[in-house]
């Protein structure tokens, strides 16, 4: 599966659902009036949003990721493929001994029979096996997305003051004005606290 979509399908609804949340929990006290902004004037609500779609193709730890997961799923699909097809060549043999009378009794064919049968039901397992580190390592991916991108939201917020913050991805949301736009700031500002492990190596050393 390519790592695009990969990362779509599993991180943009955990992504998606991070942003629909409040991200100012100080809320005014009745007697006292917030300043009018073009955020507020209309709403009473200062709201952003962020273009998922831009922050997974941007934001180089996705990038980095993406890598990662297309490589695993690669080497699983390649291990799977290749086992296939040493069982299915073994299986047409033994198909060719049966018709040729190839076995000198039964008792070692159906030995033989039974050995294909413990090899194809290996395959399955290492198939659900690599599928499920797989999934693990998308998991894993998709917590250190949510983590970052939430740690990084409450230190912006701490100055932007945004009531809610929330994500644009497609066609949920029909129409936005570009002045409520925070992309950039996000991604920019994700970048620059990213450190991939290649430099944290070479930070320790």
């Amino acid at each position: 599966m390519n790592s695009n979509k990969i990362i779509r399908m599993m991180s943009l609804s955990a992504v998606s659902a991070l942003f629909l949340t409040a991200c100012n929990n100080s809320s005014p006290k009745m007697d006292e009036q917030p300043a009018a902004t073009p955020e507020t004037a209309t709403t009473g609500m200062k709201i952003a949003y962020v273009e998922v779609d831009s922050l997974m193709s941007q934001y180089n730890f996705c990038k980095d990721y993406s890598l990662i997961l297309q490589k695993k799923s690669n080497n699983a699909r390649n291990t799977l493929n290749q086992k296939g097809q040493q069982l299915q060549a073994a299986m047409q043999n033994f198909q060719q001994k049966i018709n040729n009378n190839g076995f000198t009794s039964r008792e070692q064919a159906m030995s033989v029979q039974a050995a294909l049968q413990r090899q194809e039901q290996d395959l399955q397992e290492l198939q659900g096996r690599l599928g499920a580190e797989l999934d693990s390592e998308t998991a894993k991916y998709n917590t250190a997305l949510h983590d970052s991108l939430q740690n990084f939201l409450k230190d912006y917020n701490k100055s932007k003051k945004y009531d809610l913050i929330i994500s644009k991805a497609g066609d949920n949301i029909l129409l936005a004005d570009k002045r409520h736009d925070i992309t950039k700031d996000v991604i920019n500002g994700l970048n620059k606290r990213y450190k991939p492990a290649t430099k944290k190596e070479e930070t320790k050393k």
